[in-house]
């Protein structure tokens, strides 16, 4: 078997790196060799850090990549990319493709689907730029230098507002209104408390209290209610009748309220027993005697 030289092999040996590395760096650059991806183009008015190998993704999953970026000197301010996207993956017409960047910096090509029929390979896509959260904080950057001088007179008032006493002295009031108020609030819990260890003995008397009322009602219930009041009819009837014969003119009782001349008698009694009164008190001789040894005969 013949040999080669040194220097062949040395030269074949090279070549055989040289194949390795272009091969490593594709498939370093995300690549894939030997690709059966169906190719496309996408024109963007700037690629904003988009280069070749950048992934692209569809809802998500990586479906391509990025091939090649040019210049398009023919029509100035765009810029032409080549993608190649799976050929297990139909494009429709009304799709779009957006660039888009994460926190970390890295650029990718977000493939936004439509609902169309499918476009042939080599077609064009429309691209445009994905503004993002951090896009959207840029443009609001103008309505913010803006703002930026009446928040200086906000501030400036805010400032002014809080180094007034009266603040001090309203929050002080507010301190000892919340002391009061934790007080206020220990009070009621040790009351609670109490209320708590009483409410047995409330409810024991309550149970007493209703068990009498219902002796008092039972007792009620037992009251013969038709006697009792027969009885107080006829006491009633009696105190009719009575106050009957005081009014007329039968009995005693009935001519001393009703006879005038009873009264005049008994008026002019009282007057002769009165002055029987004086006279026996001013001549006590006329009606008793006394002697010392009796009786003279006469």
């Amino acid at each position: 078997m013949k040999k080669f030289s040194k220097e062949i092999q040395i030269a074949l040996v090279a070549v055989v790196g040289i194949v390795v590395l272009y091969f490593g760096l594709h498939f370093l650059k995300g690549m894939t060799l030997f690709s059966t991806d169906n190719s496309y183009y996408v024109e963007f008015q700037d690629v904003s850090g988009l280069t070749v190998a950048s992934p692209i993704f569809a809802n998500g999953y990586r479906v391509g990549t990025v091939e090649e970026i040019v210049f398009n000197y023919d029509k100035q301010g765009e810029i032409i990319a080549k993608i190649g996207v799976d050929n297990k993956l139909g494009v429709p017409a009304d799709s779009r493709a957006e660039i888009s960047a994460d926190l970390m910096g890295n650029v990718k090509v977000e493939l936004v689907l439509g609902s169309g029929a499918a476009i042939a390979p080599g077609d064009t896509i429309r691209g445009n730029q994905h503004v993002g959260a951090l896009g959207q904080a840029a443009g609001m950057v103008p309505d913010i230098e803006k703002m930026l001088p009446k928040l200086d007179s906000i501030l400036a008032s805010v400032n002014a507002l809080l180094a007034d006493p009266a603040i001090a002295g309203s929050l002080h009031n507010i301190e000892q209104i919340t002391s009061s108020l934790t007080q206020t609030s220990n009070e009621l819990s040790l009351l609670a408390s109490t209320l708590n260890k009483q409410m047995p003995q409330v409810i024991e008397n309550a149970n007493g209290t209703l068990a009498n009322t219902n002796q008092i009602t039972q007792n009620l219930n037992n009251l013969d209610i038709a006697a009792t009041m027969a009885n107080v009819n006829s006491t009633l009837k009696n105190v009719e009748q009575m106050t009957a014969k005081l009014n007329s003119n039968e009995g005693t009782l009935g001519l001393l309220m009703r006879d005038p001349s009873l009264y005049s008698n008994l008026n002019a009694t009282m007057m002769h027993a009165d002055s029987l009164m004086i006279d026996l008190k001013q001549h006590p001789k006329r009606y008793v005697h006394f002697s010392v040894f009796g009786k003279k005969d006469k």
